[in-house]
């Protein structure tokens, strides 16, 4: 579709995401064992491809991995606490920040009442949990 037949952006059309990672053995068992994701399939040695609720990731598969100085995937949830409890029996950790004052599960309330909880992929990748008010 060429720019003059009325695409005037980018918000009609699905979102992909991409996050790097080194190991897929792990990567598999952590998104599809414990976040529940579905593999729809393995691009090997590019990447994994998974569909969490009818939006693609893209497991993309590199050699090593810099930091990420953030989060690089989240979810909206409809209640984190739920979710978190979850995830944590589980296995997954949730991340602790000194600067937050987060609650005994990790969750963190904004000042407009999102609740916001943070943890990592086994290659150090920051996800997100996130409920709106």
């Amino acid at each position: 579709m060429s720019a003059q037949s009325g695409v005037s952006g980018l918000g009609g059309y699905n979102v992909i995401g991409f996050v790097p990672i080194v190991n897929v053995e792990r990567a598999k068992s952590f998104y599809v064992g414990k976040l529940g994701l579905r593999l729809v399939g393995e691009e090997l040695p590019f990447a994994l491809v998974l569909d969490a609720n009818g939006i693609m990731v893209r497991l993309a598969i590199v050699k090593e991995l810099p930091p990420t100085p953030g989060t690089v995937l989240g979810w909206q949830v409809p209640d984190v606490e739920v979710v978190v409890q979850s995830l944590a029996a589980k296995g997954v950790s949730f991340e602790r920040y000194g600067f937050l004052e987060q609650d005994a599960a990790g969750i963190w309330t904004a000042p407009n009442g999102a609740k916001i909880a943070w943890f990592k992929d086994p290659d150090g990748n920051t996800l997100s949990l996130s409920e709106y008010g």
